[in-house]
């Protein structure tokens, strides 16, 4: 997907909102629904989930910085996830997981300057027959090695794939 054909997002921060109650419970989910609709939190949304839910800001820049699924930057146009689980970890799923962070020059957890590329380790993709695994937008690439990464990421930098 380029950039130019990224889904861009359908409600207002409002919108979002609106079918949440106004309760500290509601904060979690509020900011799930944020974040599938904008594939991040922003500083703005962590406001405005606090005023929602009448907590204060800390309190849901807590949960955001506390919980693994919540991002406080704008995502890669690509995803890629490296799978940890045990078949992968046992196959060499550290070395694919270094060797990625190496080829694109960021941390695990981190985006790329360019912004194409999120790294993240996951803890297993369910595809433990093609350890060690990398799954990049939903695309699935078994039994990885240093070798072939500049040829799986060079399709995604080309644009090669959909």
């Amino acid at each position: 997907m380029s950039r130019s054909t990224m889904k861009l997002p359908k409600k207002s921060i409002d919108e979002v909102l609106a079918p949440f109650s106004r309760r500290a419970a509601s904060v979690i989910p509020i900011l799930q629904a944020i974040q599938a609709e904008y594939g991040y939190l922003s500083e703005d949304a962590v406001k405005r989930t606090a005023l929602h839910a009448c907590v204060p800001e800390s309190a849901v820049f807590g949960a955001a910085t506390f919980y693994s699924q919540f991002r406080l930057v704008p995502p890669g146009e690509h995803l890629v996830r490296v799978c940890q689980g045990t078949a992968c970890h046992v196959l060499g799923g550290a070395d694919v997981l270094d060797s990625l962070c190496e080829e694109l020059e960021i941390d695990e957890g981190g985006t790329t300057a360019d912004g194409l590329f999120t790294l993240e380790s996951v803890r297993c993709l369910g595809c433990c027959s093609l350890a060690p695994a990398v799954m990049i937008d939903g695309e699935t690439y078994g039994r990885v090695t240093r070798a072939a990464l500049p040829g799986i990421l060079g399709r995604y930098r080309r644009g090669d794939v959909s």
